[in-house]
């Protein structure tokens, strides 16, 4: 039996796996970190312990073991006692107990057992993949030096600038001349629009006042009215049919029309198709809301065959 491979197994799945009788290996989980030594960084890392404490049976390793090799409980508990017989004989005798990718556990000079974690290998799922790896440092402060050495080698010296007080002069009256300009082109601009508004005004008020004389002075009279129009409104086509059923045989769909105008339907039988078939009809309605509706009704209370044909009947 791979006592180690089964160990392993639980390890990736629970975080304390009792081995009855010896002791208990626990799981801790440690985020990723840094070691600033080596510039190394390490992903995140399920830690393996083990404490000798622990040694009741919670039958997880051993309901494991009857599963893996297809035997019953009591055959895989005494497959782990051989184990656990065979691990302290090997520590009694200073000799250590390796278990492949979970550690080594030794005995100290107090009788104590001590255990070593097995590091190559990372029994936390989610960092699957992931592996450490080294970054280089930084140089912020060898660039933060040249820097200041290039400051000191090349210091900048700011001279004043002379200037001719006569150019300033004439660029004050430049100035000025330009202002004044501006000032006289928003005002007269603003005088020029409003002048406009004024005589637009003054026409409309003009012609508003003309309009209404006209107006005034003018007589309706029709000397010979029109005589009354009466409007009649021929009635709606009915272009939305209930179909009962069709026939080959005339006399079988002149049987259907007499037994639906015996049952009170606006029956009716139309020209054949193209096919020479025979249509009988339930009734005819002008809007399809309304042959969808009565469709609704004979379906509930005579045929649920009856269905809708839509066509300008001659």
């Amino acid at each position: 039996m791979r006592m180690d491979y089964y160990l392993s197994q639980l390890l990736y799945r629970y975080q304390c796996v009792t081995v009855p009788g010896f002791g208990a290996f626990l799981t801790e989980i440690r985020s990723a970190h840094l070691d600033e030594t080596t510039n190394t960084f390490y992903p995140p890392k399920k830690i393996i312990a083990f404490n000798a404490n622990i040694k009741n049976n919670d039958g997880l390793l051993t309901q494991h073991v009857a599963m893996s090799e297809k035997i019953n409980y009591n055959q895989a508990s005494e497959l782990v006692d051989d184990f656990v017989t065979l691990w302290k004989s090997l520590l009694k005798s200073n000799d250590p107990v390796v278990i492949k990718n979970v550690g080594k556990i030794v005995l100290n000079v107090e009788g104590s057992m001590v255990f070593e974690p097995y590091e190559g290998l990372n029994y936390l799922t989610d960092s699957f993949g992931l592996s450490s790896f080294v970054s280089p440092p930084v140089k912020r402060e060898v660039l933060k030096e040249q820097a200041v050495v290039f400051e000191t080698k090349a210091p900048i010296k700011i001279t004043p600038e002379t200037r001719n007080k006569s150019n300033n002069n004439w660029l004050k009256y430049a100035a000025v001349f330009a202002l004044g300009i501006s000032f006289a082109a928003y005002f007269g601009n603003q005088w020029y629009e409003s002048k406009i508004e004024e005589d637009r005004l003054a026409v409309e008020k003009s012609v508003q006042q003309k309009v209404e004389q006209k107006i005034q002075e003018a007589t309706f009279f029709i000397q010979n009215p029109l005589p009354s129009v009466t409007m009649t409104y021929a009635d709606k086509k009915q272009n939305y049919h209930i179909v009962a059923g069709a026939f080959r045989e005339e006399r079988n769909a002149e049987k259907l029309l007499s037994i639906l105008t015996n049952l009170g339907f606006n029956a009716k039988k139309i020209a054949p198709n193209k096919f020479g078939l025979h249509q009988v009809l339930y009734g005819s309605y002008s809007t399809a809301e309304d042959a969808h509706s009565a469709r609704e009704n004979i379906i509930k209370t005579h045929s649920k065959d009856a269905w809708i044909l839509v066509q300008e009947l001659q």
